[in-house]
């Protein structure tokens, strides 16, 4: 049973790399609960262990520590049609087109082409990208390959969203605008929205904001003047 719409769990979840004494704890013993429909920033310095939180609630790495579960997504496992990630780097397919990147996800679950192809061409005019639909990853500035890789999340429609940095090779108002649509698409699906920055006028955008230093999770307090449900985070350690 999914207790009150929880989709990822984590329980004293660490990660490290390395071992002896050259390892590196990236995560330490982080606990917390993504529910249906919540909005949550987490901010912290670069090397905080933001990004590997994120790769932890995603299923794209395991913890060296402790456990992560996905109660609220099919079968209990997360993928592609499941969980969304908007990684802070490169990761686009260089040999296919955008429309192509944006439309490849639901290719590989089994929608026809022209369809897959017309759900992308809208997620790209979401976050005003559809004039780049024909170009090649090599031939975008970082900031559009950013907003094409928003649009490949969107397109998947998925149960949980996690956006490392979206916006953070955007300028102000192009940035404003990829918020507004993550925000809204996450509303339209009562998806679970996590969104890792360094931009507190990012994270003021979202109804819950937790902090992350040297690795360790801390909660934050409900941001009024957005909807915001229960939510759990606990760091190990004082």
């Amino acid at each position: 049973m999914n207790p009150a719409g929880v989709l990822v769990s984590c329980r004293a979840a660490s990660r490290t790399y390395g071992a002896g004494p050259t390892a590196v704890v990236a995560v330490h013993g982080a606990s917390c609960e993504i529910r249906t429909g919540e909005h949550i920033a987490i901010t912290g310095p670069s090397g905080s262990g933001k990004s590997t939180l994120l790769h932890l609630l995603a299923g794209l790495e395991r913890p060296t520590s402790g456990r992560v579960a996905w109660p609220g997504l099919a079968k209990g496992v997360p993928g592609p049609s499941a969980v969304g990630v908007v990684f802070q780097g490169p990761s686009l397919i260089p040999a296919l087109d955008v429309a192509e990147n944006t439309s490849l996800p639901l290719v590989l679950a089994g929608q026809p082409e022209p369809s897959a192809r017309r759900r992308a061409l809208d997620c790209l005019a979401l976050v005003d990208a559809a004039h780049l639909a024909d170009k090649l990853p090599e031939e975008l500035s970082g900031g559009q390959a950013q907003r094409v890789a928003v649009a490949r999340v969107l397109a998947a429609a998925p149960r949980l969203i996690l956006a490392d940095e979206p916006t953070g090779q955007l300028d102000r108002v192009t940035g404003r605008r990829v918020i507004d649509v993550l925000l809204a698409t996450a509303d339209a699906l009562g998806a679970g929205l996590v969104v890792a920055t360094h931009d507190p006028r990012v994270a003021r955008r979202l109804s819950r904001q937790w902090s992350m230093h040297d690795g360790r999770l801390r909660p934050g307090p409900a941001v009024p003047g957005r909807r915001t449900q229960p939510s759990v985070a606990r760091g190990a350690g004082p």
